[in-house]
């Protein structure tokens, strides 16, 4: 996969999205649970350790939404209790000491290694948020991932129902990667995509 391509695909999508507007309350809903105070301050103790720059908050909060519906008893390396040994890909990792450990791991040492990614333009966030669902639906569907695209007027009908199991008829009702940083960028205007 050519990712300076897709790094460019996702600049362009994320031009033209817009959230759906039968979805909109419900991404504010979520955006506005995300940038709790609460939330945020753990979040930002995480994207401290990770780059050593806490305003990268937002990629491991909305990632915890997405992986495992902003449950602080689960892992955002893929959604199980991250104080148990992982039974889902990423498998048999953990188990850790708290969220934070277990984020700080994840972000650190596995694939696609966040804590090393150098493009945080708008396309370049969307591809590390992609890069770290798998490129599956770019790669074998040829079609924007919905993990980014839920919620928007780029999402198409088709999802992994499991790992490894795409179903074409499926319409992912996740909120994306997109739809949650735009509508947190409304809430909180020190977010920014470069």
């Amino acid at each position: 996969m050519d990712i300076a391509a897709l790094i460019a695909a996702n600049a362009a999508r994320w031009d033209k999205m817009r959230i759906l507007p039968a979805r909109a309350l419900e991404v504010e809903k979520v955006a506005a649970r995300l940038c709790a105070p609460k939330a945020k301050a753990v979040y930002q103790a995480v994207a401290q350790a990770v780059w050593g720059k806490p305003d990268r908050w937002w990629f491991v909060a909305i990632v915890h939404e997405r992986e495992a519906g902003q449950d602080f008893s689960k892992s955002i390396a893929q959604g199980d209790p991250w104080n148990e040994v992982s039974r889902h890909v990423p498998r048999g990792i953990g188990p850790f000491g708290s969220f934070a450990d277990a984020a700080i791991f994840t972000l650190t040492r596995l694939p696609p290694h966040p804590a090393t990614w150098q493009d945080w333009s708008a396309g370049g966030v969307l591809t590390l948020f992609e890069l770290y669902n798998g490129l599956g639906y770019e790669q074998y569907h040829h079609e924007p991932s919905p993990y980014d695209w839920g919620a928007t007027t780029i999402e198409q009908h088709g999802k992994y129902v499991a790992d490894g199991v795409f179903n074409p008829q499926v319409w992912d009702s996740q909120i994306g990667c997109a739809a949650l940083l735009k509508a947190m960028m409304e809430l909180d205007p020190a977010i920014k995509v470069a």
